[in-house]
């Protein structure tokens, strides 16, 4: 025994020399490869050796023979490949991509692919890159990467072969002072580094203010990075501090500029019917809104007919005022969408338009976009035409106002409205039948509680609690999306170019989970089908018991993102064929195209040609403003997040009634459903006892005790731990709970 530990002993030191020598060889040999690689891909034109040579730095490499040995190994990977005799140029199948990275709080991370050179074979998934891949990159830079194997399941996993383009240099962050050292931990966790500041110059940052600070990049990952604070924002907690380290992560704009704000300035304020817009000022329009709404796009007016209804959807004309390639349009289309923050909103439009000229205040003449439809009795439509109008709202209603009106039966609220009950009568009926015939096609309706807050004078959280919808609700969004599908549908038949809101089918293995873990729960399935219908009986059979929170919940995640596309392939989650966004042109950019192509086609013949009007391609403007909405949907969570966390933290101690949301091998994930707040519970806080997880039953099992924890299952759970920089809630059971 004693021999085999010396023989050990011996042979460890040498067999890390070894390994070391190995190492080292391997990345110069990857690094000679990669910059042979950089050279060839910004070169216009193949490049002979002694080019490929010359483009290496002084001193950076050894002898010639090294590089031909890299190029030799590029051509037996099938990377380069000779042309002619003495020059050399990259393969039409070279599997090298270029894209954005997205990196990990551990260091790894993932590119969103922009494109490829050549005829690199498409991916499935984005590309993995391990830390030690990572080389010098961080996260936003725009990189060329090298594909060197496909796993069994379709992930890429990837090299850093060359920056193309750094990203920001600076990023917002908690000032924190520790003794001598003063650290900015940056806010954005994909930046896996900390700010060392050696003077803060004339800022006097607070310990735990937020700050915007300035970094100098690292040879190399490096753990710390030099840097210096540039603005102090104030205190971490505070809602306007936490708004500007929303701007800083996503890289939303949020000022507009001298140009923008002079051209606003000279817009025409005067309203007067033209030749082709139709005067529908005597038409009863009114709006209806939720309480805090500052902008009205959209007025409806409902008339009955001897065959059913009519129904006047008025939008907003955003177009009229927003000239194509202006800079006001630039603008908009480089923000894509308004983004709403409790109590704060970072428009699309400047506020003279999207709170005055466009907005369909009661009282004023505004110009419109109108749907008129025609339903029989059941919400078959029947006829559609569209104009240019102008309107006049006559009342601007609340959400909560036309629910005391139509549900509750409020004499005192019906007596002051009187002018108005008999066309919320017929809206009520109309929405009803619009709402019956889309659920018998197999529409999803989806119901998952959203949080509303409230905020202090101050610009503090007061209050979370649960949004509560109504059938007033239901009227709008009824009335809406028949509009949506009457524009779609006008195209589609028309054949002329357009953006469309598509929604494609999940993806069979996911779908296949889903119907798996609903099998679980004991509910009454049919046998499983891909269609719309299916998913919708689900939700049905769910509904009212303890698992229609988690049902929905894990639907909506098994389900693909909706976005906008040139190409028209439906909408699963409607069960529509055609359906676009025409109905928000103050707040999305896609509605306002979707108007413009409405208008031209009103006007002229389908395929009559457009006029340049130097706008991107209707593919590329559906590719852009899919990214811009999901950016805006990522920067309202993490903002809502951020508010939670900010409530929860004078919450430790107490105790409320959660959902189990999720379940691993190591945690409960649960959801305090009344405030829509979430955390977890480590498995070493359940108790003395060993549990098992049971991943097809999606529960924790108890070896000893035989407790278990299902999700779907109701707990009682205590706040033990508000972390604000990992933005984590931990829980633990309560001292009363059972399992």
């Amino acid at each position: 025994m004693s021999k085999k530990r010396k023989s050990f002993r011996e042979f460890k030191p040498h067999r890390k020399k070894q390994f070391s020598r190995t190492k080292k060889r391997d990345e110069k040999n990857s690094n000679l490869e990669n910059n042979l690689l950089s050279l060839l891909y910004t070169a216009a034109t193949p490049l002979s050796f002694a080019k490929l040579h010359d483009g290496f730095p002084p001193n950076s490499h050894g002898q010639g023979g090294d590089i031909k040995a890299a190029l030799n190994s590029l051509i037996h990977s099938g990377l380069v490949c000779k042309q002619g005799k003495d020059h050399f140029k990259l393969h039409k199948n070279a599997q090298l991509y270029e894209g954005t990275l997205v990196q990990h709080p551990k260091g790894f991370g993932f590119v969103n692919v922009s494109k490829s050179p050549g005829h690199s074979p498409p991916l499935k998934r984005d590309p993995f890159i391990s830390p030690g891949q990572m080389g010098d990159a961080h996260h936003g830079d725009t990189l060329l990467i090298r594909v060197f194997r496909i796993r069994s399941d379709d992930r890429p996993e990837s090299t850093v072969v060359k920056i193309l383009s750094p990203g920001k240099n600076k990023v917002g962050g908690i000032y924190v002072k520790n003794g001598r050292d003063q650290l900015v931990y940056p806010d954005d966790r994909r930046f896996p580094f900390t700010i060392r500041i050696n003077d803060t110059g004339d800022l006097h940052p607070e310990h735990g203010d937020g700050v915007i600070a300035q970094f100098e990049r690292a040879n190399g990952p490096s753990k710390f990075l030099q840097g210096k604070i540039i603005e102090v924002l104030g205190a971490a907690d505070d809602v306007d501090t936490q708004m500007r380290l929303v701007i800083e992560q996503f890289d939303l704009p949020y000022q507009f500029s001298d140009e923008v704000v002079q051209e606003t300035e000279r817009l025409n304020e005067t309203f007067v019917p033209g030749q082709h817009r139709e005067d529908l000022r005597t038409t009863a329009h009114v709006t209806i809104d939720g309480e805090s709404a500052k902008d009205f796009d959209d007025a409806v007016c409902v008339i009955k007919t001897r065959k059913g209804f009519r129904l006047f959807v008025s939008i907003a004309d955003v177009s009229h005022f927003v000239t194509p390639g202006s800079a006001i349009d630039r603008e908009a289309y480089s923000r894509g969408t308004s983004i709403y923050f409790p109590g704060r909103v970072i428009p699309m439009l400047p506020e003279k338009l999207s709170n005055n000229l466009c907005s369909l205040v009661p009282g004023e003449d505004r110009f419109t976009v109108s749907a008129i439809l025609d339903f029989d009795r059941s919400g078959k439509i029947l006829t559609k035409r569209f104009c240019r109008s102008i309107i006049r709202s006559q009342h601007r209603f609340t959400y909560t106002t036309v629910a005391k009106i139509l549900i509750d039966k409020d004499p005192a609220i019906r007596k002051e409205h009187k002018p108005f009950l008999t066309e919320l009568k017929w809206a009520a009926e109309l929405a009803t039948a619009l709402q019956s015939k889309r659920k018998k096609r197999g529409s999803i309706d989806f119901n998952l509680p959203e949080p509303e807050f409230t905020l202090t004078d101050s610009g503090e959280i007061d209050s979370i609690k649960r949004t509560e919808r109504n059938f007033a609700h239901q009227i709008i969004e009824e009335f809406m999306l028949a509009a949506n599908e009457a524009v779609a549908e006008l195209f589609s038949r028309q054949a002329t170019p357009a953006i469309f809101r598509v929604h494609e089918a999940p993806e069979s293995t996911k779908a296949k989970e889903f119907y798996d873990f609903a099998k679980t729960l004991g509910l009454p399935l049919a046998p499983f089908e891909k269609a719309p219908a299916w998913f919708a009986e689900v939700l049905e059979k769910c509904k009212d018991t303890k698992y229609e929170y988690i049902i929905n919940t894990l639907l909506l995640r098994s389900m693909n993102q909706a976005q906008y596309s040139s190409k028209n392939v439906g909408h699963f989650g409607l069960a529509s064929s055609d359906y676009t966004h025409f109905t928000s042109p103050i707040r999305r950019y896609p509605d306002l195209i979707v108007h413009r192509e409405l208008l031209w086609l009103l006007q002229h013949s389908p395929v009559q040609e457009r006029p340049n009007s130097h706008q991107p391609s209707l593919k590329e403007s559906g590719v852009f403003l899919s990214a811009r909405e999901r950016a805006a949907v990522m920067a309202e969570r993490d903002m809502n997040g951020r508010l939670k966390i900010g409530y929860m933290k004078n919450k430790i101690g107490d105790s409320f009634d959660a959902i189990i949301s999720g379940v691993t091998e190591n945690a409960l994930y649960l959801e305090i459903q009344e405030l829509c707040i979430s955390g977890s519970i480590p498995v070493e806080f359940l108790g003395d006892d060993y549990y098992i997880w049971d991943k097809k039953n999606y529960r924790l099992f108890g070896e000893i005790s035989a407790k278990t924890y299902q999700i779907g299952d109701m707990v009682r759970v205590t706040v033990v731990d508000v972390d604000i920089l990992s933005k984590r809630i931990q829980f633990k059971l309560a001292s009363n709970a059972t399992g």
